[in-house]
């Protein structure tokens, strides 16, 4: 099952924010554009939620650069402007927001209306974006180029916030009446350099340059974006020329690419075996004791991922550089009970070819340890609802701890709190809600990563959450191409000045 290391001395130094530039701050420096090629682009997951900017399918219109919010988040984690040009705090839960003049796709300005209207249906929507959990808000136009944002509770990150995907601007005409509370139609109705004009279910979508991009125009005149679930025919499609682009290269593959064509990037993203605590077998939190015990996270990141990872210490990874030296020990833990033969459902995505892996790794580690374990894996889309609502009793899934607003605080809210939007796990503990809110109310930086690391402490005393390896993502790019943004984020993948 454990593949050999084949290619450990060929391993890339990893590319890490140096590389990074926002899709705005790139425009600055190449909007005179032209008439370039049109790229062709291999995604790895295809849309699960009809590309609503809701749910996961936001990092699908912000990678192929069809929308945006009022802010980004720049190199070093920080908020920088997009739609807004500039920003001030009117008091601890009051911020006021500068417009650019922008306009969306369909020729419509981009207006504190507009943006009051795509805030207010983000509030709305049923469940929640990952970056709005726990967070309530309200939005008014101020005058004729403002808009006015207030929480509930005081939120000092609220700029950051507002960079998350699932927060982007979309115009009138993406809410259409017709379309319920929830329903959003990105076709045509972004701001982005790229715009959305055809999608083909979960097979394809077709963009074109946007001209009248307030960054400047894309050198690329279009894009060709197909949705390959499979690793290998993505690796393939680049191999061959079928593709530019191809993200998410799975590690069993990259020895079969040319060094020039793969590119090692350092993420935010920690795989981990979720375990779900309020029904099934590991509702007992000894039995839960016993599943993370079994676990070694060594053979994973050596064996399955070939020293394209490193082994699981936590939420957060090495490559949240600060977390390290701040790290505490896990709070209350039960201690192991015995399988005793317990028979639980251990399921995973293929879209990300590793996992499958690491859940058959697992399961042979489970069962060692006495468990009977039944294997599910499908495709992402196909098992997303299911995993929500509690379906299994064990779920291996590989996360970006920042992806959704930058701030650290963000990912414990949504995943691991009673009302968390993306709470797979199942987890509704008193203990960790209070460290999480604790976390929330903090404004000093340096504070907010100390209480961060408390509620971690306590989420992972619950053995809910088991942290297996750390990420590096493998992108696949021809040797033609030039301009592709390596974001540790995972945010972007293509901006204004991407090319072939």
């Amino acid at each position: 099952m454990l593949r050999s290391r084949l290619f450990a001395a060929l391993a890339l130094t990893p590319l890490l924010a140096g590389c990074f530039a926002s899709q705005g701050g790139e425009a600055k420096g190449s909007g005179d554009g032209g008439d370039g090629s049109r790229l062709r682009v291999a995604l790895a997951f295809p849309p699960a939620e009809r590309l609503s900017p809701y749910g996961a399918d936001a990092t699908i219109l912000s990678r192929l650069g069809v929308a945006e919010g009022l802010t980004v988040m720049d190199a070093n984690g920080a908020a920088a402007p997009a739609l807004a040009q500039s920003w001030r705090q009117e008091d601890d839960r009051t911020w006021v927001f500068a417009l650019r003049d922008a306009e969306f796709q369909d020729g419509t300005d981009v207006t504190p209306s507009a943006v009051v209207n795509a805030l207010t249906r983000a509030t709305r929507a049923k469940p929640a974006p990952a970056a709005l959990s726990g967070v309530t808000l309200t939005a008014e136009a101020d005058g004729e180029r403002e808009v006015r944002v207030r929480t509930a509770e005081p939120d000092p990150i609220l700029p950051l916030r507002l960079s998350s995907p699932g927060l982007a601007v979309f115009s009138a005409k993406a809410y259409g009446s017709d379309r319920g509370e929830g329903r959003v139609d990105p076709v045509g109705t972004g701001t982005g350099p790229f715009e959305l004009t055809e999608v083909d279910g979960a097979s394809s979508a077709t963009l074109d340059r946007f001209d009248a991009y307030w960054g400047g125009r894309a050198q690329a005149s279009g894009i060709d974006a197909r949705f390959v679930a499979d690793g290998t025919a993505r690796a393939n499609a680049l191999r061959t020329g079928e593709v530019d682009i191809a993200e998410a290269v799975p590690v069993a593959q990259a020895a079969t690419l040319d060094q020039d064509t793969r590119h090692d990037t350092a993420t935010t993203r920690t795989t981990s075996l979720l375990l779900n605590a309020s029904s099934g077998p590991f509702e007992d939190p000894k039995l839960r004791a016993a599943a993370r015990a079994a676990v070694d996270t060594s053979a994973l990141a050596e064996g399955v991922y070939e020293g394209y990872a490193d082994p699981g210490v936590g939420i957060y990874g090495p490559a949240v550089t600060w977390a390290d030296g701040k790290r505490v020990e896990p709070v209350g833990r039960a201690a192991a009970g015995r399988a005793q033969g317990t028979r639980v459902t251990l399921a995973t995505y293929d879209n990300r070819p590793e996992l499958p892996e690491v859940a058959q790794v697992l399961k042979q580690q489970l069962e060692k340890a006495g468990f009977r374990v039944d294997l599910e894996v499908r495709e992402y889309a196909r098992l997303e609802s299911d995993a929500l609502e509690g379906e299994f009793d064990a779920f291996v899934l590989a996360r970006n701890t920042l992806l959704d607003t930058g701030d650290p605080v963000a990912v414990l809210a949504s995943d691991h709190t009673c009302d968390g939007g993306y709470n797979i796990a199942q987890l509704c503990d008193k203990d960790v809600d209070r460290a999480v809110t604790a976390a929330e109310r903090t404004a000093d930086p340096g504070e907010r990563q100390d209480a961060a690391m408390a509620a971690e402490a306590e989420i992972l005393g619950t053995d809910a959450v088991v942290p297996l390896v750390h990420q590096r993502i493998i992108t696949g790019v021809g040797t033609s191409v030039r301009g592709v943004v390596l974001d540790p984020y995972e945010r972007a993948l293509v901006g204004t000045g991407t090319r072939r």
